[in-house]
């Protein structure tokens, strides 16, 4: 297993900084473009509702990023110590509605569910927070 890690400080203008760390990393893992692109938006919206939500746009927060690669997936483990999350309370939304009535935001669990094979969170001790999305290599 191949591992690779970045660590950023809580500010919107350091998502710019995660994507390219993604993007290599998932084309040098073998993605299409399309895929990298998926992947990127995936782990770009973790970071940001982590910045917005876990850590309120406090700008002196660190948030960790480390990807785990292996034969068959590539895993994006993000971390962070902000305010903890419960998934489970956030519903899918009704796209309809959006539609009718649009809003910025609240799609970001959605489209990371959308763009990733797996995305799950655990509860660390010490109040860490980590945020796994993963993408499986199907064979060609």
């Amino acid at each position: 297993m191949k591992q690779y890690k970045l660590k950023i400080e809580s500010k919107t203008e350091k998502l710019i900084v995660v994507r390219e760390f993604i993007s290599d990393a998932a084309r040098a893992y073998g993605f299409p473009n399309d895929e990298v692109g998926k992947i990127a938006l995936a782990v770009d919206e973790a970071c940001t509702n982590i910045i917005k939500h876990a850590y309120r746009y406090a700008p002196d927060q660190e948030i960790n990023i480390e990807i785990r690669t292996n034969e068959s997936s590539f895993e994006v483990v993000i971390k962070h110590t902000g305010v903890l999350f419960d998934p489970k309370t956030v519903k899918s939304p009704d796209m309809h509605d959006y539609i009718v009535h649009p809003r910025r935001g609240g799609l970001g669990m959605h489209l990371m569910r959308l763009l990733m094979d797996k995305v799950e969170y655990k509860i660390l001790p010490e109040n860490v927070c980590e945020v796994h999305l993963v993408k499986k290599i199907v064979p060609s």
